[in-house]
């Protein structure tokens, strides 16, 4: 067991992150926004670790980054982010639907024209050598599994209170919603927000996981694979997203191995080990024809809670 988890922490550290990129895309989906701005709030909050590591908080080789420091860049990382999503926001969460998703996918192709051209940045080569705050991918752990486990929590106590409720209502009906007294405009550009805010500190410490960053981070390929791991693992309750994000994260792993079976046509190989995207494009039409609101919904998760509870009773 010790052996699996040495050989396989780094991809299970990016499942927990990818999982959290998940909840990002969520967050605005809550409200009935199809937001695909979650890669360029990703790849901002990386860029802004990047940065401050290398350049402000500069430590000496050979010697861990604090981990204090990482926390400021993670705080400082979320608030840019928040920010920015607010500045968005305001005047993209106008649109609706396809609208909207296009808008999201000019605000990314927007940032990485700029972190293309920008010498802060690095240009099209990116920031190498960001210090590292542990020794082994495996430790990373001890600040992302927390950070996942507030995010859900979090997400699921928002569901439950009165602005998480607004959030469905708006989803489910903006008109009616509007009618009630809810402010569409108001709770909309929240959701978005606080999904900006999560993937900025998810960025943050994916720099330093990555220990290189650069313009390919915050991309439209990236955001069809963040919006795979709603669409496919369900948009109707935070649960969905992080399978989605645990489960997608790890599939281009599963496919790399299938590539290697012997006897393999070679055609197919390849295939498998290059077509991710092609995969992931027929994962979403065949995901969106036969399980319109992803694997997991909140009426699978009531009937598997009770299934569990009257196993557990009979025992």
């Amino acid at each position: 067991m010790s052996d699996f988890i040495s050989t396989y922490s780094f991809l299970i550290v990016s499942m927990l992150l990818g999982a959290m990129l998940g909840l990002s895309l969520y967050l605005p989906l809550m409200a009935g926004q199809l937001s695909l701005a979650s890669p360029g709030f990703y790849a901002l909050g990386g860029y802004i670790a990047a940065i401050l590591s290398t350049r402000v908080f500069p430590v000496t080789s050979g010697t861990l980054f604090p981990i204090p420091l990482l926390l400021l860049e993670m705080l400082i990382a979320g608030m840019v982010s928040g920010l920015l999503g607010i500045l968005v926001g305001v005047p993209a969460l106008r649109l609706r639907g396809i609208y909207l998703a296009i808008a999201t996918i000019a605000f990314v192709e927007i940032l990485r024209i700029l972190a293309l051209n920008l010498e802060i940045t690095g240009g099209a080569v990116g920031i190498f050598g960001i210090p590292q705050p542990f020794a082994t991918a495996l430790e990373y752990l001890w600040v992302v599994f927390p950070l996942l486990l507030l995010s859900m929590v979090f997400v699921y106590r928002l569901e439950k209170i009165r602005v998480g409720r607004a959030f469905l209502a708006i989803r489910e009906d903006e008109l009616a919603a509007d009618s009630m007294g809810i402010n569409p405009t108001y709770f909309k550009v929240l959701a978005f927000t606080l999904g900006a805010i999560l993937a900025g500190v998810v960025g943050a410490v994916s720099a330093h996981f990555l220990n290189t960053w650069n313009a390919r981070q915050g991309t439209f390929d990236a955001s069809i694979i963040y919006l795979t791991f709603v669409l496919i693992g369900g948009s109707r309750t935070y649960l969905g997203p992080v399978l989605g994000g645990i489960i997608f994260t790890a599939l281009p792993e599963v496919l790399r191995a299938m590539a290697d079976i012997p006897g393999l046509p070679l055609w197919l190989s390849q295939f498998l080990r290059d077509g991710r995207l092609i995969i992931f494009g027929l994962l979403i039409v065949f995901g969106t024809i036969f399980f319109p609101q992803g694997l997991v919904t909140p009426d699978r998760f009531k009937r598997v809670k009770q299934k569990v509870r009257s196993g557990g009773s009979k025992g």
